[in-house]
């Protein structure tokens, strides 16, 4: 994801890290990393239904990051 500035970016980083481990699970780990104002999350799961239901959850924590810190304005 590409945010206007690294400051947008890094909140949204912030916002969202603690998460990375404790979603992880058998099926699913996720990576996290940020160059600038570009935020990077690469899922790697076992199979599609795993890999929708990792999308969805970072999808829409990264959507609820946005919200609460008014970077979706």
């Amino acid at each position: 994801m590409t945010y206007a500035t690294p400051e947008r970016a890094r909140r949204i980083e912030r916002a969202i890290a603690p998460e990375v481990r404790d979603i992880d699970d058998d099926r699913s780990r996720t990576r996290m990393d940020r160059e600038a104002a570009e935020l990077r999350l690469a899922i790697e799961a076992q199979d599609l239904v795993a890999l929708r239901g990792a999308l969805n959850t970072w999808l829409s924590l990264v959507s609820t990051a946005e919200r609460a810190g008014g970077v979706d304005q």
